[in-house]
């Protein structure tokens, strides 16, 4: 494999020149992966919009987290649906994504979450685009926000997923610090191919197993596409004690993998979305907002830098901060 090692790319090719790079790409097969618990109504219009897609997937593989909160009768009709049921106490971030990328044998496996819809049909046929570069180990989608989207979370969509595509590879992390390594799994596209040679998931973690795989394949040589044409609808409305629980396990997860986080700039790239959302808020006459933002990114900054140090702390804490409670257990 030729090493990619270079300045990050923007990626800006016009409509036409999508086209005809669709037209002429080679037929890679597709399968979809969605691990699911309690699966809801966004899930079925997940699967509807997948079957709309310009670029056809071969197959739709749920692993679902407790049969008993599925109704299968919702789903029997879809064709091309694999469901496959596990226990709560088998599900893992990286091991349960893993389990599914080794039921598919397709050239290109997307892998998605429950509550993430695809905003148009052409979302699986930009990914595959992306991914025709065997250089590409991983491309993944822009996010947008739902109606019900906050205020300050759709600019937050907006931060860190913006409207040019680019390519991050190891020259970059200098320069992006952890950001480089920022991938996420609520859309993304892999080479099957390049996951299994690389080995493929971490098989037990608490949170991003798609930063610690990108980060694995980045130091292997290989880029990270971030394909803004192609594009999901999702976001969440998080209270302040769920941001504080959610960066709890952001932080346990880089102090479980320090092969990968120890030596990179990680706080530097959150105080410059503070700054900039700041910014933003004042600009469009919203500085009311911004307390409540402040007092949000504190309970993140509590949330992460307690997960940074769980080790220091006593287990009925631990208990109380993880939205992961299982992962203790196994």
């Amino acid at each position: 494999m030729e090493d990619i090692d270079n300045k990050t790319t923007d990626i800006k090719p016009s409509n036409s020149e999508l086209d005809k790079k669709r037209n002429s790409l080679k037929e890679y097969t597709v399968d979809v992966i969605i691990p699911t618990y309690k699966p809801d109504d966004r899930l079925i219009n997940n699967i509807k919009k997948l079957q709309t897609q310009t670029y056809p997937v071969n197959k739709i593989i749920l692993i679902n987290t407790c049969k008993e909160y599925m109704k299968e009768e919702d789903f029997s009709c879809i064709p091309k649906l694999c469901i496959h049921h596990i226990g709560l106490e088998e599900f893992d971030h990286g091991a349960t994504r893993d389990l599914g990328m080794q039921m598919s044998d397709a050239d290109i496996v997307v892998l998605m979450t429950q509550d993430a819809v695809p905003a148009d049909n052409m979302l699986i046929s930009s990914l595959v685009d992306r991914l025709s570069d065997e250089n590409i180990a991983v491309a993944y989608a822009k996010q947008l926000p739902r109606d019900d989207c906050s205020y300050i979370e759709r600019y937050t969509r907006r931060f860190n997923y913006p409207d040019e595509s680019y390519v991050k590879t190891r020259k970059d992390i200098d320069k992006m610090g952890i950001k480089a390594y920022f991938c996420s799994d609520v859309c993304a596209a892999y080479n099957r191919e390049t996951y299994n040679k690389l080995g493929g998931f971490i098989k037990k973690t608490i949170f991003n197993e798609d930063m610690i795989y990108a980060a694995k394949a980045i130091n292997n040589g290989y880029g990270i596409c971030y394909s803004a044409d192609s594009k999901v609808i999702h976001s969440h409305n998080y209270t302040c004690m769920q941001q504080l629980r959610r960066n709890f396990d952001l932080g346990v997860s880089q102090k479980d993998n320090p092969q990968v986080f120890a030596d990179i700039k990680s706080e530097s790239e959150g105080m410059k979305l503070v700054k900039s959302t700041t910014k933003y808020l004042i600009s469009t006459k919203k500085g009311y907002l911004i307390p409540k933002f402040i007092i949000t990114c504190g309970f993140k900054f509590i949330g992460y830098r307690l997960g940074k140090n769980y080790n220091k702390l006593p287990k009925w804490l631990i208990m109380r901060m993880t939205m992961d409670k299982k992962y203790w257990t196994k």
